[in-house]
C-alpha cells in the first residue's frame, strides 16, 4: 500500500487532505473523471455467489463463468465464416460478448441481433502506438456501428516516458465518448512489457481517466495474464472497477484462478474449452 500511495503522491496531483472513498489501494482521491465512490463492489459480488452455488449446482457456476467471458477472435486471417461460428458459440454457451476486429462489427451485430451476447471490438490494436486522433476516429466508427464494448491498447510509450498528461488525456477522450453511449471501455496495459512501478502508474492513470476496466494483455505480445498481476491490479484500483484477464487463458482451472484473484471478466479464444473443463472437473472452488 505504501508503494502505491508514494507513486500517487509523486505523479498525480492529489491532496493529502482528500482521501479516496472508493475503497482503493491508492488512499488519496485521484479526482477521477468518473467517480466510483457510489458504485457497487465488483470483485467479490458475482464470484462469491458462484462459489456458494457451485456446492449445490455446478451448472450455475458454469453459467455464471460463461456469462463473464469475452469469446475472442482477433487473428488477422479470420474469415467471415469463422466470425459467424464465433457468434453462434457465444450464443449457445451464453458468453458475455464476442471480441472481434472492427471490420466484423456489422457481421456480429446482425448475427447476434436476437441474442443477449454483446459485441466488443478493439482500437489501437495491438500496439497502442497510433495517434490519439486515430484512436478517437476508430472509437467513433465503432460506436456508430453500435458496438457494446471497446478494448483499447494504451500508448505504452507515453507510460514508460511518464508522459502521464498525454496518456490520461488520450484515455479520457475515448472514455467520454464511450460513457455517453453507455459503452464499456477496457484499457489494455500489456503487463508483460511493464515494470511493477509502471503497472501501478498505468492502473492509476486509467482509473483517473474514466475507463471501466483494466485489461491485462492483447494476447499478441510476449505473454498474457498472470495471477500476481490480477492481485496487484485489484489491490490498486479497489473493488469497484472491472478487471479483464486475457492472454493465455486456455483452461477452466486457469480461468477460475484468475477469477479468484480478482478478475471480473475473462478474455479467451478457448472459451468453449474453459466451460467444458468446468463442467467435467471438480477442483476449482
Amino acid at each position: 500500500m505504501d508503494e502505491i500511495k508514494s507513486l500517487v503522491k509523486r505523479y498525480f496531483k492529489v491532496s493529502e487532505n482528500k482521501l479516496s472513498k472508493c475503497s482503493s489501494g491508492h488512499h488519496y482521491c485521484l479526482n477521477c473523471f468518473l467517480c466510483r465512490a457510489n458504485h457497487k463492489d465488483l470483485d467479490m459480488n458475482i464470484w462469491t455467489s458462484a462459489r456458494s452455488e457451485y456446492l449445490s449446482d455446478k451448472q450455475k457456476l458454469v453459467n455464471i463463468v460463461a456469462s463473464n467471458i469475452d469469446h475472442t477472435l482477433l487473428k488477422s486471417d479470420a474469415k467471415t465464416q469463422d466470425i459467424i461460428s464465433l457468434c453462434d458459440e457465444a450464443d449457445y454457451y451464453r458468453f458475455c460478448s464476442v471480441c472481434i476486429n472492427p471490420s466484423y462489427i456489422d457481421v456480429c451485430k446482425k448475427r447476434l441481433s436476437k441474442t443477449e451476447v454483446k459485441v466488443c471490438s478493439v482500437i489501437g490494436f495491438p500496439l497502442g502506438a497510433t495517434l490519439p486522433i486515430i484512436k478517437k476516429h476508430e472509437a467513433i466508427e465503432c460506436l456508430q456501428r453500435k458496438v457494446d464494448e471497446i478494448d483499447m491498447v494504451i500508448n505504452i510509450s507515453y507510460l514508460k516516458e511518464l508522459k502521464l498528461a498525454s496518456l490520461i488525456d488520450e484515455i479520457k477522450i475515448i472514455a467520454e465518448l464511450c460513457l455517453a453511449e453507455g459503452v464499456s471501455l477496457k484499457c489494455i496495459i500489456e503487463t508483460c512489457l511493464l515494470t511493477e512501478y509502471e503497472k501501478i502508474i498505468a492502473c492509476l492513470a486509467i482509473k483517473k481517466a474514466g475507463a471501466l476496466f483494466i485489461k491485462t494483455s492483447t494476447g499478441f505480445s510476449t505473454s498474457g495474464a498472470k495471477i500476481k498481476d490480477i492481485y496487484k491490479i485489484r489491490k490498486i484500483v479497489g473493488p469497484k472497477m472491472g478487471i479483464k484477464a486475457s492472454g493465455g487463458i486456455a483452461s477452466g482451472k486457469k480461468a477460475i484462478l484468475m477469477i479468484n484473484s480478482g478478475a471480473t471478466r475473462i478474455g479467451s479464444s478457448k472459451s468453449v474449452k474453459i466451460v467444458n473443463d468446468i463442467e467435467s472437473k471438480k477442483y476449482y472452488i
